[in-house]
């Protein structure tokens, strides 16, 4: 039992595997379909989703408001170790959740129609242009300050300080549309 769930990637894969036989046990008859390839990566994307919101509800609900009591001496386990390890598959989880998600909407064929929030897609639209936002936070605000916080580009106290500070808005800003993103997610199949 160590020897798989000791590992993470032993356990991804088995899961990965687990769902294969899942997929051929309930799907077989479908898998050569265009609906099955859309519906796989729809649970790429929603896959993809889970990691990246979990990771964003991590650092909000988690690591911001306990860094505060966590004593100097012990701050470089999160700062050198945890907090670069998390905002890897941060990063990427955004990237893969918006990639997968432009292949689910256009294997699906509104992909265009969404992104100009025409009738019958405004809902999932937003939640697109949400995601979207997002993203480009990630990448282009929150990346780019945590790596001065952290040391991994040169700043001075004064920056960094200012660059967690930044980059902590961006994030909360993230917590924010999020919730509205994750509506208009679920939404779309009930409200249009």
């Amino acid at each position: 039992m160590d020897k798989l769930f000791g590992n993470l990637h032993r356990v991804l894969a088995v899961g990965l595997a687990l769902a294969i036989v899942v997929a051929l046990i309930l799907h077989s008859d479908q898998i050569g379909s265009h609906a099955f390839w859309a519906f796989v990566f729809r649970w790429i994307h929603v896959w993809f989703g889970i990691l990246w919101i979990g990771l964003l509800y991590y650092f909000n609900f988690v690591q911001i408001p306990s860094m505060p009591k966590i004593p100097d001496e012990h701050k470089p386990a999160i700062s050198k170790v945890i907090a670069p390890e998390a905002l890897f598959y941060f990063r990427w989880a955004a990237a893969m959740t918006v990639l997968f998600g432009a292949i689910t909407a256009g294997m699906n064929m509104y992909l265009v129609e969404a992104l100009t929030l025409q009738a019958g897609f405004r809902t999932i639209g937003i939640g697109m242009w949400l995601a979207l936002i997002m993203a480009a936070n990630v990448w282009f605000v929150i990346w780019p300050n945590q790596k001065k916080v952290l040391g991994l580009v040169e700043a001075t106290p004064d920056a960094k300080k200012a660059a967690g500070r930044v980059a902590m808005l961006a994030s909360r800003t993230n917590t924010l549309l999020s919730i509205a993103m994750l509506y208009c997610m679920v939404g779309q199949q009930n409200v249009g």
